[in-house]
């Protein structure tokens, strides 16, 4: 037993304190009890709905959303979409919100794997760092955990969105 009241184990350069420091206990209960849910609630605002780059989609997608629309999906891509790097994205209004944001998502039961995965996206794994970026805009990302809860978090995210 150690002075402090913690656990002694064997290590290679002798005895080790094996129960974690404050710090990392926390962090080790936050990473077994913290989900997804609980470091992002959307707000229903739009503001990933708006700005520039656009919302790309599949063929898939645009089939499902031409579908759930009562449109030809032979004509989606012309009537709701813009070509970029080669690719459709969502086109916008004059008001740089995607044409299908009316105060909700009008496309909300179809809506493409870029938009049901938000905020829980592959950049956040590169780069932690992106979560406090996107927290800047949108009011529904909780930075009041460690980063390594946040990059759990998203890795679970990310993995299902996988599957």
């Amino acid at each position: 037993m150690h002075p402090c009241g913690g656990k002694l184990k064997p290590g290679p350069l002798g005895l080790r304190l094996v129960e974690p420091t404050p710090r990392r206990a926390r962090i080790l209960y936050l990473l077994k009890t913290v989900k997804p849910v609980d470091i992002f609630k959307c707000e229903q605002c739009g503001d990933c709905c708006k700005g520039y780059g656009g919302t790309f989609v599949t063929e898939e997608e645009i089939i499902s959303i031409a579908d759930y629309l009562g449109a030809d999906p032979k004509c989606f891509v012309k009537d709701y979409c813009r070509i970029s790097g080669g690719k459709p994205v969502l086109a916008q209004g004059n008001d740089v919100y995607c044409i299908f944001w009316n105060g909700l998502c009008a496309i909300h039961p179809a809506k493409p794997r870029m938009c049901r995965a938000w905020p829980f996206i592959e950049s956040v794994l590169v780069d932690v760092g992106n979560w406090q970026i996107m927290a800047a805009s949108c009011p529904g990302i909780h930075t009041d955990v460690p980063d390594s809860v946040i990059k759990e978090c998203v890795g679970q995210a990310v993995a299902n969105f996988r599957l």
